[in-house]
């Protein structure tokens, strides 16, 4: 995968969690600089921990003013115009997976290059699709989405596996197309049915 095109699908990713996180401090009623914290945290939050992880450091999102600039921005868009976007809850979701999608993709490729193993890859690639939303609910005192039964991580890490296999085997980068479609698909068809991870025998989903 090309750098450019890299970067433009990360900060596509960026942006779209940027706006979910925007809209959790809108309803939370926080001030525009928590709004835009909140913001930097879901949009940059899964691509600093793979980083940090795979001794990328400093982080692109900290080495590169674009990745500071789209979620600061994004976030600024939501607070000024947040009677629009609280009347596309549908939308934010599909957005949500959307940005799941891109990351989870973005990350297992830049966890690939920098030479770990086609599951470790995986598994750092679904990091950036989650690890955001992650640090956002904890930091807006919610229940991160992946512990309340939906299915969110598993999508991700096999858009990200399928994603990490393309980059490994050096296919060509329109199989990448592929990871994103099935990330996606999985996620909105969890969505459109209400489909959720099994619990424990004689528990239910609250």
């Amino acid at each position: 995968m090309s750098d450019t095109l890299l970067l433009v699908l990360d900060l596509a990713g960026i942006a779209v969690f940027a706006s979910t996180g925007a809209l959790v401090g809108v309803r939370k009623e926080l001030d525009v600089f928590g709004v835009i914290v909140l913001a930097l945290i879901t949009g940059l939050g899964g691509g600093v921990l793979r980083d940090v992880m795979i001794g990328a450091v400093p982080p692109a999102a900290l080495d590169d003013w674009r990745y500071l600039v789209v979620p600061a921005v994004t976030a600024i868009a939501v607070f000024v115009f947040h009677p629009t976007f609280g009347r596309m809850e549908r939308q934010i979701l599909v957005l949500d997976a959307v940005g799941l999608a891109l990351f989870c993709v973005t990350g297992a490729v830049k966890a690939d290059a920098a030479g770990l193993g086609v599951l470790a890859a995986a598994a750092l690639g679904m990091l950036t699709g989650i690890g955001g939303g992650m640090m956002r609910d904890v930091a807006a005192g919610r229940v991160p989405v992946i512990f309340g039964g939906e299915l969110y991580a598993t999508p991700a890490f096999a858009g990200a596996l399928i994603a990490t296999l393309v980059h490994h085997l050096e296919l060509n980068e329109w199989w990448y197309a592929l990871a994103f479609v099935v990330c996606l698909g999985w996620r909105l068809l969890a969505l459109k049915r209400g489909w959720t991870a099994p619990l424990p025998p004689g528990m239910a989903h609250g």
